[in-house]
């Protein structure tokens, strides 16, 4: 009972933290870190442990399902330079910075285990990046980039990682032997996730409850990863693989309520996820201070520190020095902007739970797991509440600029799709219903064809009066409700009627 009351109360702390966090236009896992360091010292707080083998599975895949499905495979053709310079190189140089750094600050902690500890800080973390965007006007390109690293350098970074603590545990690390088993294992990963993805798409053309279909998709996340991992693939990569070959096929056979639904409940295990990954990790610091005496707690304060300015300022070095042939580039705007953009990616590098998690799978006899979980969580930490709470300001000093590709695509799109249904109409009977809608979508094309782009407005004519007369008439019901004239049941009902009515009527302002 002790440990439901805990996780009642940590969940309404998150709330609270995460609507701070967006009005202050910052990502809501800096709040969430700041949140679990300080609950480690609350008294009373159950000491809970995650068991190690089941931290990746339970907190990257649902995580890297739903980035793989929200991924643009034509924009991450478009950058792939970059995004493979970021995701390998950058992963691989910081990894091995810090384990010199590690190798330096604590002598007696093996190569291995210092490798490991590279390996966990190095990849930035997605939702926290994400987070920021949402408040911050970055261009489309760079957002891609950042997006597209945080999806492949998991791969990169979880390869050092099994290497290093499989190395750490057994004493050696052959990596001649590995590494044809695991080149082997990334092209069959390739290969069976999107297979798996069209093998997935043809079971849901047979399910229509939005549940059952919810239910199958996170069942299809821990499973691919948990298959995965005992045939020795990639998790990584079959996961966002799947994704991306689900997210191409599923739109044409997922019915809109079903997908309205999906995606709430998906934004919400994320953010659960990340609340429960940082709470997990935050409890076990008061007790790693309390293990390690004074002159380890200093070593330990003192390896922390290092490795976040480690991570820091080679990501830094990384990116800004050739930032232009990098392909960080916005155009004709010439060197400012190729520096500003190097800049903000550059600045972009929170971790986040992708560290977090690999952190809490140590197992429990690694070399060094006390320090190793606490520098993980100080690097968390450190640029959640650095970078992440500067990256907004910052963004908007630089003014990057930025010709909203999405936007003039939607637009477009938006035209064509009027075009389309203005043509399916004009073979219907004349009636007055259908002669309305003709009117409306002729008048959003005749803006369209006004319009020096050819972008469509944003909402039909009739919307916005659409809108205020749906909210009219569930004003009236929910009137004729308080005064007993209609019972619950016709409520709900209704109530749902009027939802997906005003859902279709999304007009910027309200007349």
């Amino acid at each position: 009972m002790l440990i439901f009351e805990w996780t009642v109360a940590v969940l309404l702390g998150a709330v609270v933290l995460t609507g701070l966090a967006r009005r202050l236009g910052a990502p809501y896992p800096a709040f969430l870190a700041i949140g679990g360091i300080c609950l480690a010292f609350v008294p009373g707080v159950p000491n809970l442990q995650l068991d190690p083998e089941l931290a990746l599975a339970l907190f990257l895949a649902p995580v890297l399902l739903d980035a793989g499905f929200g991924a643009s495979l034509r924009d991450l053709r478009a950058s792939w330079q970059p995004v493979l310079g970021l995701a390998v190189g950058a992963v691989v140089v910081t990894s091995l910075a810090v384990a010199v750094v590690a190798t330096i600050v604590v002598p007696d902690m093996p190569l291995a285990a210092c490798i490991a500890l590279g390996a966990i800080v190095a990849p930035p973390d997605a939702v926290a990046a994400l987070a920021v965007l949402r408040h911050a006007p970055m261009p489309h390109r760079l957002a891609t980039i950042l997006r597209g690293e945080s999806l492949l350098n998991d791969a990169a970074s979880l390869l050092l990682y099994r290497l290093a603590v499989s190395a750490a545990m057994t004493g050696s690390m052959a990596v001649s032997e590995v590494a044809p088993g695991f080149l082997l294992g990334v092209v069959a990963s390739v290969i069976v996730g999107p297979l798996l993805g069209l093998v997935f798409v043809a079971v849901r053309k047979r399910v229509d409850d939005p549940p059952t279909a919810i239910v199958l998709q996170f069942v299809a996340a821990f499973g691919l990863w948990l298959a995965a991992e005992k045939i020795e693939l990639s998790g990584v990569l079959v996961v966002v693989t799947f994704a991306m070959m689900v997210a191409r096929r599923a739109p044409g056979v997922t019915a809109p309520r079903a997908r309205i639904v999906s995606y709430a409940v998906w934004d919400t295990a994320v953010f659960v996820l990340n609340v429960l990954a940082f709470v997990l990790i935050g409890i076990q610091i008061d007790p790693i201070l309390e293990r390690l005496n004074g002159a380890d707690q200093w070593q330990a304060i003192l390896l922390a520190i290092g490795v976040f300015l480690t991570v820091t300022v080679v990501r830094i070095a990384w990116v800004l020095p050739t930032s232009g042939l990098r392909g960080f580039g916005l155009g004709p705007d010439g060197d400012r902007a190729r520096l500003g953009a190097g800049v903000a990616v550059a600045w972009a590098g929170m971790r986040g739970i992708v560290t977090v998690a690999t952190a809490l799978a140590l197992p429990g006899n690694f070399p060094h797991r006390d320090l190793v979980v606490f520098t993980a969580f100080a690097t968390v930490l450190g640029t959640l509440v650095l970078q992440g709470l500067t990256l907004s300001p910052l963004l908007k000093v630089l003014q990057l600029p930025d010709d909203d590709p999405v936007g003039r695509e939607v637009g477009r799109a938006r035209a064509a799709a009027y075009g389309a249904a203005l043509e399916t109409l004009e073979s219907f009977e004349d009636c007055a219903a259908t002669d309305a809608l003709r009117a409306e979508f002729r008048a959003a094309l005749a803006e369209a064809e006004a319009h020096e782009e050819g972008l469509a407005p944003e909402s039909l004519p009739a919307d916005a009066s659409r809108l205020n007369a749906v909210l009219a008439a569930r004003d009236k019901v929910m009137e004729m409700r308080r005064k007993g004239e209609i019972g619950d049941d016709a409520y709900f009902l209704l109530e749902e009627e009027f939802d997906w009515a005003e859902l279709s009527a999304t007009p910027r302002t309200k007349l």
